[in-house]
């Protein structure tokens, strides 16, 4: 009896330590949800650059809708007269995808091809925020 108890303590630890190499072995899925304009896009954008020099693996996803499509519009440019397109497009080539609501574009009258190349059209950002989060496990940030 006293061996079957070992062996089952043995089989549950090897279990939890199979358990804990598979959770460290997935890339870190994130959303950063922003719907502030662009006043305030250049410090989420060191944000989302600042999480992938720390996590080179992070799997991030950049959803936006109100006035947090503006940076994503053609022309862009933050408060130094510095387009946001150079910006975003390093971050895309590190594979941050960018997603932009159309329900804003829609809302706003703004042409879906005013949106930077980088970025894909959803129907709805706070809609995609939260299927990221329910359906594919990414980690909610708000900056």
């Amino acid at each position: 009896m006293k061996a079957f108890q070992t062996l089952k303590a043995c089989l549950a630890s090897l279990c939890l330590l199979a358990l804990c190499l598979s959770a460290n072995a997935q890339d870190i899925k994130t959303v950063y949800h922003v719907n502030t304009g662009v006043e305030t896009a250049s410090a989420i954008l060191g944000n989302v650059r600042n999480h992938l020099n720390a996590d080179p693996k992070a799997k991030i996803a950049v959803v936006t809708h109100g006035p947090g499509i503006d940076f994503l519009l053609e022309g862009a440019k933050d408060s130094k007269g510095r387009e946001f397109s150079g910006m975003v497009g390093e971050l895309s080539g590190k594979g941050v995808q960018f997603r932009v609501c159309n329900n804003t574009l829609v809302t706003r009258n703004v042409d879906p091809s005013k949106v930077v190349m980088e970025a894909k059209i959803v129907p709805s950002g706070v809609a995609e925020v939260a299927r990221l989060q329910a359906k594919e496990g990414f980690v909610y940030l708000k900056p």
